[in-house]
């Protein structure tokens, strides 16, 4: 039964709960964690391991999408970022670090990237950026936003790409557009040969009715991350990760009943900054994770140690900031997800803490750590 409160006369709302408000319970014999298995398989497509790339320039050029291939891992692309706009990528991002390098409240900074992604889409540019990615033999994945999925997808599907993310803050089975017309996801995703990622939700409603549809995977959450993404503040609307993902999960378990086998495959996105994080991501019923400011801080990634999520550049109604993710060294992409790490914090050695939560828990394998016991604190 739902934990409802009562929060005035009359009203009442349900108590949902944040990753930090969970642990993991070991129960079982302990394994080797050189026993475990982080492996996943989205579609025809398998990954070592569960960790997908935040589509924001900051974060993936195709450089960075491929570094992430090659470790077993998906970046993806933002096919409505700067990388389909701008020819010079690089010293673009370089403009608006000097700028928010320069400026304390990084307000020159966020319009610079507003008037960046005022220029209009050049096809031809966004398929030499996936050419980049799939000439490398790693997956190809691009990001499009439901209002412009319609349009970029057959430049898309021209250029080679794997897998399509359809991706917005919300996201429903029918996106009406601007001009009233509807993006109807299941006659949309019936048509393509290429399978489709969906997201991001946050109850079990929504969730199941973006697996009706017939998305491969449904990501979880608006990736949401403390002093980057301002969703709770611009829209009111926030997600409780750990809650959500159950809500997802428990969605996903209702379509296998209902379709006799069918398995869409739970995406965490939002609040996962370190292994422990992702672990309990994972314990609470999710396949993989979008990742962005724990990618960040590595070396390859195009933001130099600043970080902002792609909506950040919305025109209208930003609902990100840019904000430094470390200073000093950056360690590689390989030492962030496989360490060796010198910080006791979890930030570094990501999927080597999974690995040994999973085997300090006795499973041998991601789909059987989704059954670990979880408490909640406090």
């Amino acid at each position: 039964m739902r934990d409802l409160v009562e929060i005035g006369m009359g009203r009442t709302a349900r108590r949902t709960y944040q990753l930090g408000d969970v642990d993991i319970v070991p129960s079982r014999r302990t394994r080797s964690s050189k026993e475990v298995s982080t492996t996943w398989q989205l579609d025809a497509y398998r990954f070592d391991i569960p960790v997908l790339a935040h589509p924001t320039d900051a974060l993936v050029s195709p450089e960075f999408a491929i570094e992430l291939g090659r470790l077993g891992g998906l970046g993806v692309i933002n096919g409505e970022g700067l990388w389909g706009r701008h020819r010079d990528v690089e010293s673009k991002i370089a403009q608006v670090i000097e700028l928010a390098e320069s400026d304390a409240d990084v307000v020159e900074a966020t319009r610079l990237l507003q008037r960046l992604h005022a220029a209009p889409i050049d096809p031809e540019l966004l398929a030499e950026a996936v050419g980049k990615v799939r000439d490398s033999g790693v997956t190809t994945a691009v990001r499009v936003s439901p209002q412009n999925a319609a349009t970029l997808t057959p430049y898309l599907l021209q250029a080679g790409i794997d897998l399509l993310v359809v991706h917005g803050t919300i996201i429903s089975a029918e996106h009406v557009t601007g001009d009233g017309s509807p993006l109807n996801l299941k006659t949309f995703i019936s048509e393509l040969d290429v399978p489709v990622v969906a997201g991001g939700v946050s109850d079990h409603r929504t969730a199941l009715h973006l697996m009706r549809t017939g998305a491969a995977g449904v990501i979880v959450g608006y990736g949401s991350a403390e002093g980057v993404t301002t969703t709770g503040e611009v829209l009111g609307i926030g997600v409780p990760m750990a809650t959500a993902i159950a809500d997802a999960a428990a969605a996903r378990r209702d379509y296998l009943d209902e379709t006799g086998g069918r398995y869409v495959h739970v995406i965490a996105d939002g609040d996962i900054h370190t292994s422990g994080d992702l672990a309990k991501a994972i314990a609470c019923g999710a396949d993989a994770a979008v990742l962005g400011t724990p990618l960040s801080v590595a070396s390859e990634a195009p933001g130099g140690g600043w970080y902002w999520p792609s909506v950040a550049a919305h025109p209208s109604m930003p609902r990100g900031a840019l904000a430094p993710v470390i200073f000093g060294d950056r360690p590689s992409l390989d030492q962030v997800l496989n360490g060796p790490s010198d910080d006791p914090f979890g930030s570094l050695n990501l999927v080597g803490g999974l690995r040994r939560s999973m085997a300090k828990s006795g499973y041998s394998d991601l789909k059987e750590f989704q059954r670990v016991g979880l408490s909640v604190q406090g």
